[in-house]
């Protein structure tokens, strides 16, 4: 079973990379075949988890469950046709509310953390800082500042003020040079991880 496990995992690997020569029935085998697993794994997990883990095993002691299982129940009525848009209630509601939530979450996480970051003190009483915090602070006000004059359209760029802008281009640049290096190097970390498994535990040539 070992073995077998090993050439099915191969066999579906180089069928996801098949795609890079053209589309082909065997990419689409495969890709169905992940689909498929990955949409069974998580019913079965949301089952054991939610449904039996929290409210089987909890309704009793939070009546609150309840209203979590009918909001599920309801958007379960999405598969009968002619009843169907009952579902958009709940989904409405699940929409609304987890969009309520993140956005408290990035707005604490994201927001007031960038707005902590660019006024830090450099100097001042109580507050010790090496030189490379102290740059590192200078660099972030500058490029805080500066990338906020750009998106300034109401007054034309030239002079200081276009300068400035200028120098706001390049670091909206660089940022979006290094998110975009480290998705590319997120990627690579899956690619290097598969061809180790081919060329390791498939093919045995790496040790």
């Amino acid at each position: 079973m070992e073995h077998l496990g090993l050439w099915v995992a191969a066999f579906l690997t180089l069928g996801i990379y098949s795609f890079l020569y053209r589309d082909n029935p065997w990419y689409k085998l495969s890709e169905a075949i992940f689909i498929g697993i990955s949409a069974g794994y998580w019913v079965v997990t949301l089952f054991w988890d939610n449904f039996y883990g929290k409210f089987w095993v909890g309704h009793g002691e939070d009546p609150w469950l309840w209203v979590g299982a009918v909001l599920g129940f309801l958007m379960l009525l999405r598969l009968v046709p002619k009843i169907g848009w009952i579902s958009r209630w709940p989904l409405s509601f699940i929409v609304g509310a987890t969009a309520g939530l993140w956005m408290m979450n990035y707005f604490s996480s994201n927001i007031m953390l960038q707005v902590k970051d660019t006024i830090m003190p450099l100097f001042g009483s109580g507050y010790t800082a090496s030189a490379y915090d102290i740059v590192g602070n200078i660099v972030v006000a500058v490029g805080t500042f500066s990338g906020l004059v750009y998106f300034f359209f109401s007054k034309e760029h030239k002079g200081a003020f276009g300068a400035t802008a200028k120098v706001g281009i390049w670091f909206i640049m660089i940022t979006f040079g290094a998110s975009f290096g480290y998705t590319v190097m997120s990627r690579m970390s899956l690619l290097i991880g598969r061809m180790d498994f081919l060329f390791s535990d498939w093919l045995g040539l790496i040790k």
